[in-house]
């Protein structure tokens, strides 16, 4: 397919909804909840009636550990993983759309969160433009992917995680797709300075499970 192209990306996901929390499970042993739940857990504590913003909400992993945080929306353009991730929390609003064209007012939220998703996008320049205007100022973004600094990660993503999804999967091209996604993504450096080029300000970078997960939390400038 050709890649990054949004309509194949889309159509890709939508076809893997279903077992895509299995495998998931399956290719990380486990840790890729633990590693989302401690980075939501690790963010400064926001005022009772927050709003937050989910992108590339998926079947709705961070937007459960988010929940109890404000008034959640999670984002996505893939209605199949819409569908699960509302069976999976139904207090969250979900919203089938493009993060590249946020349906949303100028400073909206107090906090957005974006867990493996921006490498999928293939304007990630416009993603993150959207990205700066929906924020209040002040506000938060947190961006969580894999890290390309940990050699054991790199090492079970790039060589494990083919061989188990012949096992337990009978579609290889999507996950083929995810590893050569990660190999090509900004490293957590370069990250930083491709967020700061869009306006936002360093707050912290963590790593959880093992290091193989990188958080990275940004700030909007209250003047842009």
């Amino acid at each position: 397919m050709t890649y990054k192209n949004p309509e194949k990306i889309k159509e890709m996901f939508n076809s893997i909804a279903n077992r895509y929390d299995f495998i998931n499970g399956i290719i990380s042993f486990g840790t890729h909840r633990y590693g989302k739940k401690q980075a939501i857990k690790d963010l400064p504590v926001l005022a009772h009636d927050a709003e937050i913003l989910d992108l590339c909400t998926g079947t709705g992993d961070l937007a459960f550990f988010l929940k109890n945080s404000g008034h959640v929306t999670g984002l996505d353009f893939s209605k199949n993983m819409l569908a699960l991730a509302s069976k999976k929390v139904p207090e969250v609003r979900f919203v089938e759309g493009d993060c590249t064209h946020l349906p949303f007012e100028d400073e909206t939220f107090n906090l957005v969160t974006m867990g493996f998703g921006l490498r999928n996008i293939e304007n990630s320049d416009l993603a993150l433009d959207e990205i700066g205007r929906v924020l209040k100022p002040e506000g938060l973004f947190l961006h969580l992917d894999f890290s390309k600094t940990n050699l054991a990660g790199d090492f079970v993503f790039d060589r494990i995680v083919p061989f188990l999804v012949r096992i337990f999967y009978n579609n290889t091209v999507p996950y083929n797709y995810l590893v050569k996604s990660k190999q090509e993504y900004f490293n957590p450096q370069e990250l930083v300075e491709k967020f700061q080029s869009h306006g936002l300000k360093y707050v912290t970078q963590k790593y959880y499970s093992f290091g193989m997960m990188c958080a990275t939390v940004m700030k909007r400038q209250t003047t842009r």
